[in-house]
C-alpha cells in the first residue's frame, strides 16, 4: 500500500481559495502574519486542519527560519539586469515573493571569468541563507550533487535532473506547450513539419522534443525531421547551415518550422535573413513558430517580427520557487516540483500551408 502524500501549502491555498503566499504567512506565525485578515487566517487554519497539515517544527529549526534570509544564485551573469533581459521577470518574482513572506533576499554572484561555481575552496557560500533559489542554463552538476549531499534546501527555476536523486524545481510545461503548438499547425493543414533546436540536449530541449513527437502522434503523423544549430557557430556558419536546411525543407515540402529560441536568438535572426535572401516569405511560403520567448535583448529582437510563439510565466515561476523553497524549510519530506502552463501568443508568423 503506497504512503499517502503529505498535504502541502499549495493544497491548503487551493482549499481555502487564497494564495500560497497567504498560507505561508499564516502557518509561519511570524511577525508578517499580522498582515492577514482574521477571516482569511481562520479559513487557512481550517483548511490546514481538514487536510491534516502539520509543520515539522524540528525540520524548520534545523533547516530554516534561523536567519529569515533566502538566497538567489544564478549560473549566468545577470546582475545588474535591465527590464528587457530574459531573467528580469524571474528575479522580480523572487524578490516580491520573498518580501511578502517576510524574508530578506541575498543575491549571490560568482567571481572570476571562468565557469561559475557555488563552492569556493570546498565551502558552500550559500549557507549564509536558509535556502536558495537557483537560476541558469549552464549549470554545474557537481555543485548540485554537493548541495544534495549537504541537505541544503534549494529550488531550481527550470527542470533539472541529477542521476540518483530528485531535485526540487518550478518548470514551464514545455511538453504541453510544444504539443499544443504542433496541434495548432496541423489543425490549419500542415503535414510536413521540421524542428530546429540547439545542440546542447539539456532538459528544456528534451521536453520540447517530447512535446513535438506527442503532437505528431496526436495528428497521426510519422516522425518529422529534427535539426540542430551548434551553440558555438558564428554568423557565417549559421547562415550557411540554415541556407542548406531551407533548401532541404522546401525540397521535402516542409511547410511549417518549429524553432527553439536560444540565449542570443542568433538562429532566429539568421533564419529570417536567409529566408528573405532566398525569396521565401514567412508565413506565406513557410510558417515559423517559436517554442518559447525570443531573447528580449538578443539578435532576434532586431527582426521586429511578432513571432507566433508561447510565452513563459516567468514572474509567476519566480514567486512559486520561493513558495516551494519555504515548504522545504518547513518540512523534510522530499522534493517539491511544480509544472506551470505557458501562454500561447498568436503572432503573425504562422498561416495555412502554401
Amino acid at each position: 500500500m503506497s504512503q499517502r502524500r503529505r498535504p502541502t501549502q499549495v493544497d491548503i491555498a487551493r482549499a481555502a481559495g487564497v494564495s500560497q503566499a497567504t498560507v505561508s504567512l499564516v502557518v509561519s506565525g511570524g511577525p508578517a502574519s499580522g498582515q492577514v485578515a482574521e477571516q482569511t487566517r481562520r479559513a487557512v487554519l481550517d483548511a490546514a486542519a481538514e487536510l491534516g497539515y502539520t509543520v515539522n517544527a524540528a525540520a524548520r529549526s534545523l533547516k530554516g527560519g534561523r536567519n529569515r534570509m533566502l538566497g538567489l544564485y544564478t549560473f549566468e551573469a545577470v546582475f545588474p539586469v535591465d527590464q528587457r533581459d530574459f531573467y528580469f521577470p524571474f528575479l522580480l518574482g523572487v524578490e516580491e515573493a520573498t518580501a511578502e513572506f517576510g524574508y530578506d533576499l541575498l543575491l549571490f554572484s560568482s567571481v572570476g571569468t571562468g565557469k561559475r561555481r557555488i563552492y569556493s575552496g570546498g565551502i558552500n557560500r550559500l549557507k549564509v541563507a536558509d535556502g536558495c533559489v537557483l537560476l541558469g542554463r549552464h549549470i554545474d552538476h557537481a555543485d548540485l550533487a554537493d548541495l544534495v549531499r549537504e541537505d541544503f534546501p534549494f529550488v531550481f527555476v527550470g527542470r533539472r535532473e541529477l542521476p540518483g536523486t530528485e531535485l526540487s524545481y518550478v518548470a514551464p510545461d514545455y511538453v504541453g506547450a510544444t504539443r499544443d503548438m504542433v496541434r495548432r499547425l496541423t489543425g490549419v493543414g500542415h503535414r510536413r513539419l521540421a524542428y530546429l533546436r540547439p545542440a546542447d540536449h539539456q532538459e528544456p530541449t528534451r521536453d520540447r522534443e517530447d512535446g513535438f513527437r506527442a503532437g505528431l502522434a496526436d495528428a497521426g503523423l510519422p516522425d518529422q525531421p529534427i535539426h540542430e544549430i551548434p551553440d558555438d557557430a558564428d554568423l557565417a556558419a549559421t547562415d550557411a547551415r540554415l541556407a542548406a536546411l531551407l533548401d532541404e525543407w522546401l525540397a521535402d515540402d516542409v511547410t511549417a518550422l518549429l524553432v527553439e529560441p536560444s540565449e542570443d536568438d542568433q538562429a532566429i535572426a539568421a533564419l529570417e535573413r536567409v529566408a528573405t535572401e532566398a525569396g521565401v516569405r514567412i508565413p506565406d511560403d513557410l510558417s515559423v513558430a517559436l517554442l518559447g520567448d525570443p531573447a528580449p535583448s538578443g539578435a532576434g529582437r532586431a527582426t521586429g517580427r511578432n513571432w507566433t510563439r508561447f510565452t513563459l510565466p516567468r514572474e509567476d515561476m519566480g514567486r512559486a520557487a520561493v513558495g516551494l523553497l519555504l515548504e522545504l524549510l518547513e518540512a523534510d519530506d522530499g522534493p517539491r516540483r511544480l509544472s506551470v502552463a505557458c501562454t500561447a501568443v498568436d503572432g503573425d508568423s504562422v498561416g495555412r500551408p502554401r
